[in-house]
């Protein structure tokens, strides 16, 4: 298979960042296409500096390319200016790593991490010279694949993928290989659609095509059933057991441009119990799976050799929460005292940081970054969302971050969410007056900051609020700019907080996609039609554009946006998901979005008795924590440097 980087270069002088499309990256593979039976093209729906960081994707190119006869590579979405001069010179969606037509290979897998990323998709397909729809394609073309997050539901990208997987990918990716090399060597008998039906008959592969939907009068799903005997009714997700039998990445990549992480990262736990009512990710990894403290241990040592870089970012939903985090941090701050290495935890609870944890990540001089999410304003919204924390609890995490030479935290919250009012989002402006003040009589000097950073609620499938409407965007900004206001009436405090935000209108088109039908793909298309592109980067995203869509569309399939974003859904209603299983049961769910409207909490199964949420019984899994009781590996020196042996 030949390679169209000669015709691609005679374009990259006329481009911005040309680096980011020229491949040869530290970790990069590139093997002889002739010498494969199965060939993967996996993207990152977005553009370099974002996609190549992806822990997702790097696990799954390492794991596909371990296996002999397997070849795996890497392809982004291109920029609008390469994007044009590509169709321009007829130059096809390509891999970074070889320039190989991303039509040529068999599978096409996409990581959704947002459903921002789908006009992308159509972008890539577009370029590969693949049909958009699942419908035209033929045995000629790549099998395409939606994982992530995102593809819990799927039903808005229906029309243009031929499956999605739900859950963990590492095993998934080896069972989907074996299907397509038995298939290949067989000679590709029944074509795609045999293809696809032995995909489906996993019972953990879902083919949107062997199902039909069937709508009520008034616009909502009667039900989603196959309409073939030998699919099942229900696609269950998968789940990837004993984290320390998977230690990926192993060989991280490199970046040779600017990217917006650029640390090795290790997933120390998979899964969170927690239990905040809006965190879908929280929901759909369940059960929290823990790594061994000794496997983190080998990975830093491996990882950091191997690529030379100077952060470890100890990953996960709630890192601190990790049986052995104290252990661990300790271990790892004493193994590279020595050298230039810093420790992150991206992810920390406010009541999960402690002084330790602070002495453990500040050793050696470097402060990485620290963010704190309390989510909500005022102690009633916390209780409605499940976030068990309070004032106290954030004024004393940062007044021990600012005691221990820190000079700026993160503050991350909500705005938008179920029956929150002004009052709650303006708690946040007392909230943040208050760590500047703690803060400033903590570490003796006005010299400190605090960034308040506000999101955007979006309800999610899978999720206690799965049922709950969305505000309207005029409300949100609205109470956005109150909350400006009411930071800056303080002028000695308020200049010490910087105000960052995301306005209501791409919220509430994640809305309409992350909980819409079938019916939202030709809003997908229109808008991809349109000029939609990059619709997670605010200077591409129009919202006029996609409303304007939405009118063009949706009428004349009896529905409009405001029917799939600030509308309330009743516990009888069919969801475009709920074919579609997570583990979570559906009765649970409702129970806790009632819970939350009584502003009821709800503790964390780790800890407690188990609620019944189903994950366990339904998948066959069960929660895996430690303290194993091990320390990480002795110390040897190496090079002079001070490392694990």
């Amino acid at each position: 298979m030949s390679s169209v980087f000669p015709q691609l270069e005679q374009l990259l002088p006329r481009v911005s960042k040309p680096i980011q499309y020229v491949g040869g990256e530290l970790g990069a593979v590139v093997k002889d296409w002739d010498a494969t039976t199965v060939r993967w093209a996996l993207m990152y729906p977005d553009a370099y500096e974002v996609g190549l960081p992806n822990q997702g994707v790097q696990i799954l190119y390492e794991v596909l390319n371990e296996q002999p006869d397997v070849l795996a590579e890497r392809t982004y979405s291109v920029w609008p200016d390469l994007e044009a001069l590509m169709k321009e010179h007829g130059v096809p969606q390509f891999t970074v790593d070889a320039h190989r037509p991303v039509r040529a290979f068999d599978v096409l897998g996409l990581s959704f991490a947002t459903e921002l990323g789908y006009t992308n998709m159509l972008s890539a397909l577009d370029l590969a010279g693949i049909p958009l729809e699942s419908g035209d394609r033929t045995v000629e073309h790549p099998i395409v694949l939606a994982g992530g997050h995102a593809s819990f539901n799927p039903e808005p990208i229906a029309d243009f993928i031929d499956a999605a997987v739900l859950g963990d990918g590492e095993e998934a990716v080896l069972e989907i290989t074996g299907i397509i090399r038995e298939w290949k060597a067989e000679g590709c008998p029944g074509g795609r659609d045999e293809i696809l039906l032995r995909l489906a008959r996993t019972e953990s592969i879902y083919v949107p095509r062997f199902y039909d939907v069937d709508y009520l009068p008034d616009g909502r799903i009667q039900r989603v059933v196959p309409n073939r005997p030998d699919v099942p009714f229900r696609v269950a997700k998968r789940t990837t057991m004993d984290l320390d039998a998977w230690p990926y990445p192993k060989k991280p990549l490199v970046p040779l441009a600017e990217t917006v992480h650029e640390r090795y990262a290790v997933e120390i736990f998979r899964g969170c119990t927690r239990g905040c009512r809006f965190c879908q990710a929280g929901m759909i990894t369940r059960p929290v799976r823990e790594r061994s403290i000794t496997t983190v241990g080998q990975m830093v040592k491996e990882g950091l050799e191997f690529s030379g870089y100077s952060e470890v970012g100890l990953l996960s939903l709630s890192s601190a929460d990790h049986s052995e985090i104290g252990d661990m941090c300790s271990g790892l701050a004493q193994q590279y005292a020595d050298t230039n290495v810093s420790l992150s935890l991206p992810s920390t609870r406010v009541d999960a940081f402690n002084i330790d944890l602070a002495q453990e990540l500040s050793r050696n001089g470097r402060r990485t970054g620290l963010t704190f999410a309390p989510e909500g304003g005022s102690e009633r919204i916390r209780k409605v969302i499940n976030k068990m924390v309070t004032k106290e609890d954030l004024i004393r995490t940062v007044v021990t971050a600012y005691s221990n030479g820190w000079r700026q935290v993160k503050l991350y919250f909500m705005c938008g969410l179920p029956s929150e009012t002004d009052e709650d989002v303006l708690e946040i402006a007392e909230m943040a007056h208050e760590v500047i003040r703690a803060g400033r009589e903590a570490a003796g000097t006005k010299d400190i900051r605090c960034t308040v950073s506000i999101g955007g609620f979006v309800p999610k499938p899978h999720t206690p609020f799965q049922w709950a409407k969305m505000d309207t965007p005029e409300v949100i900004d609205g109470r956005l700019k109150m909350l400006k206001q009411a930071i800056n009436s303080d002028r000695s405090l308020g200049r010490a907080i910087g105000f960052r935000y995301h306005d209501g209108e791409p919220s509430l088109i994640e809305g309409l996609l992350s909980r819409g039908d079938r019916r939202v793909g030709k809003v997908i298309r229109e808008v991809w039609e349109q000029g939609g592109r990059f619709d997670g980067w605010s200077e591409h995203f129009s919202f006029v554009r996609w409303v304007a869509a939405c009118e063009t569309v949706l009428p004349g399939l009896g529905v409009d946006l405001d029917w799939y974003t600030t509308r309330e859904r009743e516990e009888a209603e069919v969801l475009p998901w709920d074919h579609l299983d997570s583990g979570l049961d559906k009765d649970w769910l409702w129970q806790d979005w009632q819970d939350s409207m009584s502003e009821f909490e709800q503790d964390d199964c780790r800890w407690t008795p188990c609620f019944d949420c189903g994950v366990c019984p339904s998948m066959d899994t069960e929660i895996q924590i430690g303290p194993t009781g091990k320390k990480l590996l002795p110390l040897t020196p190496v090079n002079g440097l001070r490392v694990p042996a």
